[in-house]
């Protein structure tokens, strides 16, 4: 069984939270500054893009990484920003109206309250978002969240590495430079990185002097503050000596 946690507004390890951080700057910038005009296609225009690109602080996708190859920045080019747009209409915290995103009363309610609006964002977007439409292929790995948490929780608790917690699930031995790479790839965008986004893993990406790339993950202290899992009983202490 899967639980979240309820956290304060004013827990600490919310801060780890990429998602939750930029739902909160989108929702407060509709406040302060009224709705966010969009483009004819709905997606929001370059101006606010620009501002979410310097605001949100995403790992990977800071403002210097994202205008290094693009003058201008579409919402495409953002792809966190893509999927958060997408969220908040999901969880019904803005809307579109009259060529415009403005944030509904739920959604006022929840902007300035970060522990909340972590309850209702972060597992809405877990479980029930299609993670495979915004990744490069529409593969989806065998599996649900149930057995994919209990099994990171174990794996990763002192640290894991993403081929390692692949051959934990499915046993083998792929990888993103071997002949079962795409499998790898369908893992890491659907189960890997919206825990990352979500702010409960974190990546770190070791070259080798072969060039090889070992993409290493960590549960996160929100991980432990936020979750609750039948596997909790099975893992053991940091040894300090």
């Amino acid at each position: 069984m899967i639980q979240f946690c309820a956290l304060p507004d004013d827990h600490p390890d919310l801060q780890q939270a990429p998602l939750l951080r930029a739902a909160c700057l989108t929702l407060q910038y509709l406040q302060d500054h009224g709705p966010i005009p969009l483009t004819k296609n709905k997606a929001f225009k370059r101006v606010f893009v620009h501002w979410a690109a310097q605001h949100f602080n995403w790992p990977r996708f800071s403002a210097e990484e994202l205008f290094r190859f693009n003058k201008v920045l579409n919402e495409h080019d953002f792809p966190p920003l893509e999927v958060l747009h997408f969220l908040l209409i999901e969880a019904k915290l803005a809307r579109h109206y009259r060529g415009e995103f403005r944030i509904t009363k739920r959604g006022a309610g929840l902007a300035r309250a970060p522990g909340r609006l972590f309850a209702e964002l972060i597992p809405f977007y877990i479980f029930n978002i299609d993670h495979s439409s915004y990744s490069a292929f529409a593969d989806r790995p065998s599996g649900n969240w149930d057995i994919w948490l209990n099994v990171i929780n174990v794996k990763a608790d002192h640290g894991s590495t993403e081929s390692a917690l692949h051959a934990s699930l499915y046993g083998g031995n792929a990888d993103w430079d071997n002949a079962a790479w795409r499998e790898m790839a369908a893992f890491s965008s659907y189960v890997l990185r919206p825990l990352e986004w979500a702010g409960l893993l974190v990546q770190q990406r070791e070259e080798t002097q072969q060039r090889r790339h070992i993409h290493h993950v960590f549960k996160t202290p929100l991980w432990r503050s936020a979750l609750k899992l039948d596997t909790d009983h099975l893992l053991q202490p940091v040894n300090l000596q």
